[in-house]
């Protein structure tokens, strides 16, 4: 069956079982969407937690308004209208999901609510627009964060998904003109926040981490576990970006070693590490284990996420593992 009789199989099913108020074979069908849906909420939220609660209310709102639904569009389409309206709607109730300006100055804005997102639960499919490596790294989904809840939803729609202006138009109930000069604005804000990053979204783009940047990674676990503050320097941009979220962001390499150590790490009792190799977003990361004294095993600390530039770890982003089980990682080693 090609992909278009697939879609129009798809489209009848649906039909009959909201005609037939069938709720199995209503999940049934909406179900194959989860994944991407779900990344679609994460890049207007930045959060998964909220991104998996907002696709749960997408499926609700699809089920309980079935009978709109006439098959004149792609079931695909009608669920993202659902789910970017549904954003929508839940950022107009959230004044806390706006980036907040850093502590530092001249550090721009801090995305406090930013979560990781585990690569195992993107689409299977790596031909999909959904998961393109560029639009789903942090870097990106911080970016996104800065434009106006419905610039946002413009931009993700019209330059990630490539949706005609038309489409995006009609989704978010908006005359096409506005469509585009809400894009235009978006794409002003994204070069500013983007500055040093590849802008062409929607072209090919590799999935796989670089030699280099795996050889980084098993540089910085091999430091970290020998407590090798010079060598974990020497793998750090002098301008690097340090992030531990929800509260601290340093902007040098130097200032990050120092607040390490004054922070009690690498320190008598917080200086037996283990650590594992992984990605989230599609970025190279370390979850780092810590064993305390007169512990047998050592336990989840937290994960560091690393964007590398020419052989250097320019940007770390740091996570509290313990209260994220979605990222499936074990409690310990």
């Amino acid at each position: 069956m090609t992909d278009a009789s697939l879609l129009g199989a798809d489209k009848a099913a649906f039909i009959a079982a909201a005609r037939s108020h069938d709720t199995a074979q209503f999940a049934h069908i909406t179900e194959r969407y989860r994944r991407e849906l779900q990344v679609h909420c994460y890049r207007m939220l930045a959060n998964y937690e909220d991104a998996q609660d907002m696709t749960q209310e997408t499926f609700l709102r699809a089920w309980n308004k079935r009978e709109t639904f006439k098959g004149h569009a792609a079931l695909r389409t009608w669920l993202y209208r659902i789910a970017t309206n549904a954003c929508l709607d839940f950022l107009e109730k959230r004044n806390d999901r706006t980036p907040v300006p850093a502590d530092l100055p001249d550090a721009g804005s801090e995305v406090r609510y930013l979560q990781p997102y585990p690569d195992r639960m993107l689409p299977e499919d790596p031909q999909e627009a959904v998961v393109a490596r560029e639009t789903i790294e942090l870097a990106f989904i911080v970016a996104v964060q800065h434009l106006p809840p419905r610039q946002r939803a413009v931009f993700i729609l019209r330059d990630v998904l490539g949706w005609p202006a038309s489409k995006a138009a009609d989704a978010l109930e908006l005359t096409v003109a506005s469509v585009t000069s809400a894009l235009q604005r978006a794409r002003v804000t994204m070069r500013e926040q983007l500055s040093d990053r590849r802008l062409d979204w929607r072209s090919p783009a590799t999935h796989e981490l670089s030699n280099d940047e795996r050889g980084v990674v098993k540089s910085y676990i091999d430091a970290h576990e020998r407590n090798d503050l010079d060598g974990l320097t020497a793998l750090l941009r002098d301008d690097l970006r340090f992030a531990m979220l929800p509260d601290t962001l340093i902007v040098t390499a130097e200032d990050a070693v120092d607040g390490w150590v004054s922070g009690g790490l690498f320190q008598r009792g917080r200086d037996d590490w283990r650590c594992v190799a992984t990605t989230v977003n599609r970025m190279p990361a370390a979850v780092l284990y810590l064993r305390t004294p007169g512990d047998t095993e050592y336990r989840l600390f937290n994960i560091a996420v690393l964007h590398i530039v020419d052989g250097k770890i320019a940007e770390l982003t740091g996570f509290d593992a313990t209260d994220k089980p979605w990222l499936s990682l074990p409690a310990t080693l």
